[in-house]
């Protein structure tokens, strides 16, 4: 079974940065995209940024040039480094890996979601 552990939510004001972590681990033979996504109260889950398994990033617009996303292939891990945050970033945000594994098929799984509130 394969698990998506993440961290590094919490609580930060308008200016702030912080960086969230979503390790995988289990029984994964190959991982290609890792992203994240995000849903506000009220709102649709929507995509933050991606990252293929070459290294290629995508963002939404609301997010470009604030956050980075990257990742640690030995480590199965995807990051994602979030500057100047504003109030409109506060959501949970979910980690999301594409993943082979001992089902020998492609799955796509979550992980648990992890609060981030920016507010003064």
């Amino acid at each position: 079974q394969v698990q998506l552990v993440e961290s590094g939510g919490g609580l930060v004001q308008p200016g702030g940065s912080l960086r969230l972590s979503c390790a995988a681990s289990g029984s994964i033979f190959s991982i290609n995209d890792m992203g994240w996504y995000r849903q506000a109260p009220g709102k649709e889950r929507e995509l933050v940024s991606v990252i293929t398994s070459g290294g290629s990033a995508n963002y939404a617009d609301s997010v470009k040039g604030r956050f980075t996303i990257s990742r640690d292939n030995a480590g199965n891990t995807v990051y994602l480094q979030m500057n100047s945050l504003k109030p409109e970033d506060t959501a949970v945000y979910y980690c999301n890996v594409t993943y082979y594994g001992i089902s020998k098929r492609w799955i796509n799984a979550w992980g648990q979601g992890t609060q981030v509130t920016v507010s003064s």
